[in-house]
């Protein structure tokens, strides 16, 4: 009696076991089957760039004739012709870009980081309130602005030079860098604050000497995508530079393209490849950091 009542049991273990070895045999295969699926969805992702590399060492004639990712004949001239094609030379444009892209990132960190401190760490009135006017700017589309921004630089007299677009970036403008920096900044134990307080620390030197050094993934986060939007960004420098001289990197590669037809597609091609190496090798450099800033943000 006493066995057959204890036999269900004894063999419950060993169903489980054979469950177990047949799940783990099916999620060997499952997992095996995930990563082919990836890797074809990785490469079909790639493709555009994998052409643009391609067509970039094409003859003109043949960039979109011949599809193909291997070229028929190879044009290693685009990129020496391609770098000196336009009135100045690209390493024009790439500095000036380099020049822009250095200020905004300094200015974001700078700002937006003391504006963050205060939402995050400090007690004052109207906070919640000031807090929720900022992240409504977020929802307020940035072609509203365009008129009365260009009204307020051409008064200003700063048409024609990178005034407009270096000085709003240290003015902390951009609410998600903000919200970013807040986030990380609340993650971090309040305890920090009362110690240095009581070590006779005033709000700006806890800042400076406690709060600043363990924000290095928030910071690296915002510089990188400081980079890439401010390395991309097109709309910004053709509403407000005229001389070819003051030109970014962006507006240098429209410069190719003619309205009559006759665009040199296979430099054009070639610039836009250098154009992606900084931002590739940008984006490598601080991918670790990235990731830790985007997966602490939410934390508190």
């Amino acid at each position: 009696m006493s066995s057959t009542l204890q036999s269900p049991r004894a063999a419950k273990p060993n169903e489980d076991a054979d469950a177990l070895i047949e799940r783990f045999g099916s999620t060997r295969k499952s997992r095996f089957s995930r990563h082919v699926i990836l890797c074809v969805i990785g490469l079909v992702m790639m493709y555009p760039l994998l052409w643009l590399v391609s067509s970039s060492l094409k003859p003109n004639d043949l960039i979109f004739s011949d599809l193909s990712l291997w070229p028929a004949e190879w044009s290693p001239s685009n990129y020496t012709e391609g770098w000196n094609a336009l009135e100045y030379d690209f390493g024009v444009y790439f500095s000036n870009s380099i020049v822009i892209v250095v200020l905004s990132i300094v200015g974001n960190l700078f700002s937006c980081s003391l504006a963050a401190y205060g939402f995050a760490r400090l007690n004052f009135t109207g906070r919640k309130l000031f807090f929720a006017l900022m992240l409504g700017t977020m929802m307020l589309p940035g072609h509203v602005l365009l008129i009365p921004q260009y009204i307020l630089f051409a008064k200003l007299g700063w048409l024609n030079t990178y005034y407009p677009l270096l000085v709003p970036n240290f003015l902390a403008t951009n609410a998600f860098y903000i919200f970013l920096m807040v986030q990380f900044m609340r993650s971090l134990p309040q305890e920090l604050d009362d110690a240095a307080r009581i070590d006779g620390c005033g709000p700006f030197r806890t800042f400076w000497s406690i709060i600043l050094p363990l924000c290095r993934p928030a910071f690296a986060t915002t510089a990188i995508f400081t980079f890439i939007s401010v390395w991309n960004e097109f709309f910004g420098p053709l509403l407000y530079l005229t001389d070819p001289e003051l030109y970014t990197v962006p507006l240098a590669l429209r410069q190719f393209i003619d309205s009559e037809g006759q665009s040199q597609w296979g430099q054009m091609f070639a610039m836009s490849v250098l154009s992606l190496a900084p931002i590739i090798g940008f984006f490598i450099a601080g991918q670790k950091y990235l990731v830790k800033g985007i997966a602490t943000t939410g934390l508190k």
